[in-house]
């Protein structure tokens, strides 16, 4: 069965718009867990416009489910310029504190609106490779965010990743416009060859309720999907429960 991991940083992009706690994204983690999520997933950024560093903490000492935490293993700390929000300590050191079950390396950068690319490992490996060594130290296990690309995903096995997650933007914009067959069939290559060479993969990036069993459909190997964005729209006018019912019906359901 493919595991869902809902991301929480929609609900903290909605609390962080005032000056307030509100909504709580502990609270909502509690909620997607009780509606049957199984795992949840966070995406700190230096800037902190959603996720913040002390909710990363808050959620590693709450959550009875899969904690990933994903993000530039590269972002450095960074004062923040906000009344009232601590300080960015830097992803590695939120790591080191709360050292969830999985991590996700991905290499965005602090100018970017959202993850739109997978790694290089050709330029990156030999600065990745003492990190996921780290990471493993810390008991985590590491996942690189990655494009389709075999050539690639050979190198994410030989620099130490246990999975990688791949970045399914490209795959939903070709679904959204009717043409995705041939999209797909590279998604599923590359699942195939990762799994053949002892990886592990993980999906995620605008996944949806209109795409999501047509990918999973294709990639029997997939492990894990995380959710964030559609997930959160769909909840507002289905409700948590009944979402992610839907959502976790797309992943066990081939029809």
């Amino acid at each position: 069965m493919t595991a869902l991991s809902i991301n929480l940083n929609k609900i903290a992009l909605i609390r962080n718009s005032r000056d307030t706690e509100y909504p709580s994204v502990t609270e909502h983690a509690h909620l997607c867990v009780s509606a049957g999520a199984d795992g949840i997933t966070v995406h700190p950024r230096p800037d902190q416009r959603h996720i913040r560093a002390d909710d990363c903490y808050a959620l590693a000492d709450a959550l009875s489910v899969e904690f990933n935490i994903e993000g530039n293993p590269f972002a450095a700390p960074m004062k923040s310029d906000r009344n009232g929000v601590s300080d960015y300590p830097g992803f590695i050191e939120i790591v080191r504190r709360t050292r969830p079950a999985q991590c996700t390396l991905v290499p965005d950068s602090n100018s970017q609106l959202t993850s739109d690319h997978g790694f290089d490992l050709i330029r990156s490996s030999a600065e990745l490779a003492p990190i996921i060594d780290e990471l493993h130290k810390l008991g985590c296990r590491v996942s690189l965010f990655m494009d389709p690309v075999e050539e690639q995903i050979a190198l994410a096995r030989k620099v130490g990743a246990d999975r990688i997650e791949l970045y399914t933007g490209p795959y939903a914009k070709a679904h959204e416009q009717g043409d995705h067959a041939a999209s797909l069939q590279s998604f599923a290559d590359a699942c195939a060859y990762a799994s053949s060479i002892g990886l592990g993969v993980n999906a995620g990036h605008d996944l949806n309720l209109h795409n999501l069993r047509d990918f999973r459909n294709a990639l029997p190997d997939l492990l894990e999907v995380s959710i964030g964005h559609a997930f959160t729209v769909d909840a507002i006018s289905m409700g948590i429960k009944d979402c992610i019912a839907a959502y976790k019906k797309c992943l066990t359901s081939d029809v």
